[in-house]
């Protein structure tokens, strides 16, 4: 008798189970596998006397992974199912390994091929569903795609939260996680086909220069990887330093991810509306707002808020990149997809240990804030442009 899980490798699925595989396959990449890190960053660096700027190049390494990676699949097309399961695994295990580790330069290798990992699982996801979709005029369902996210940061963050309320230490939280990205990846085996549905055969690839417009967009996109990983590394740590806020400290990172799931929908309705690039424009300020909430508006309404704007503008600015991107470069979508991540990786990999650093000399993350708030609003400025 023929497995039933062969015959979903081989045979194309429908555009909805396609969708449903990429959600999966995102929240286990970037939602738990880059993402946890914030959640479980405060105990980890408690317990291991970790300083800020050490903190910040952990979260850096796994940047630059995520720039390698986005470099690496800038090339020829790959099997989509193959390195995107092969990604996922990485991604589990290294997110595992991180609970059994206990040096920093075990730490940063760990952090770093990670973040390759899911640099791999979202350019190769995004370019073959976005493509799909686009093809089979489908693209009510890239929401659902960008939603998993989010969902896979409110997992993780109520995993965290709840290891956490029984004792369980920093490690325990990692290794945790990682069971729980291994059971993403069984459930992508079985929904990620090795073919996509098309109505063409693919194109061959086009080096040719993309264009003005595309150089303007990847500098903007650079800029608010910068602009919102800041925040986004060291909410937490932001929540616990002040007596104020402290007591939201469990739930924070659940607000963040809430935010996050419907937000592709909302700004997917605002770039039909007003045109992607006014869009964009406006979510980045939006997220500028959130980044100057959480450092001076110090109270628990103004740490939600916050975190509610941030959560609820990153994927929908990471979305309206990313599509717009692939109508710049819509003669070699992947290539689009991985030069616009190697600018927002780039962005990201300076954020981290910039904003740690500062605020082991400062005391406070509100001059970093300060700066990224003006990066955001440089990136707004380049997309209306």
């Amino acid at each position: 008798m023929t497995d039933a899980s062969a015959v979903c490798a081989t045979q194309p699925a429908s555009p909805l189970r396609l969708v449903i595989g990429g959600f999966i396959a995102l929240a286990v990449a970037i939602g738990i596998g880059r993402f946890v890190y914030t959640p479980i960053l405060p105990p980890m660096v408690a317990a291991l006397r970790l300083s800020k700027f050490a903190a910040g190049l952990l979260a850096s390494a796994n940047l630059a992974g995520y720039l390698a990676g986005a470099i690496l699949v800038a090339g020829p097309r790959l099997s989509t199912r193959n390195w995107v399961l092969g990604g996922l695994f990485v991604s589990a295990v290294t997110t595992g390994a991180m609970g059994l580790a206990r040096t920093l330069a075990t730490f940063l290798i760990l952090r770093a091929a990670g973040g390759v990992a899911s640099a791999i699982v979202l350019v190769l996801t995004c370019a073959a569903v976005l493509e799909t979709l686009a093809a089979l005029n489908r693209s009510e369902l890239t929401a659902l795609l960008f939603a998993g996210v989010g969902a896979g940061i409110v997992g993780s963050a109520v995993l965290v939260s709840a290891l956490r309320a029984v004792g369980l230490g920093w490690s325990a939280l990692w290794t945790d996680s990682g069971a729980m990205s291994l059971l993403g990846l069984w459930a992508c085996w079985h929904l990620i086909p090795t073919e996509t549905p098309s109505r063409s055969p693919a194109k061959t690839i086009s080096k040719l220069p993309l264009g003005h417009r595309f150089t303007r967009l990847t500098a903007a996109y650079g800029l608010f990887g910068f602009g919102y990983i800041i925040t986004a590394t060291f909410l937490i740590a932001i929540v616990r330093s002040r007596a104020s806020t402290r007591a939201i400290e469990p739930i924070v990172w659940v607000i963040f991810g809430s935010a996050a799931v419907p937000s592709v929908a909302l700004w997917s309705a605002a770039g039909r509306r007003f045109g992607i690039q006014r869009a964009f424009a406006l979510a980045a300020l939006t997220e500028a707002c959130g980044v100057l909430a959480t450092v001076y508006w110090q109270s628990v309404v103004g740490i939600s808020v916050g975190s509610a704007l941030i959560g609820g503008t990153f994927m929908g600015l990471t979305a309206l990149g990313l599509m717009r991107g692939r109508e710049l470069a819509a003669r070699n979508p992947q290539r689009g997809v991985a030069l616009l991540t190697s600018a927002f990786g780039l962005g990201q990999i300076v954020g981290p240990s910039f904003a740690g650093a500062l605020s082991d000399r400062l005391g406070n993350f509100t001059v970093p804030s300060v700066i990224a708030t003006a990066a955001l609003i440089t990136s707004a400025a380049l997309a209306a442009g």
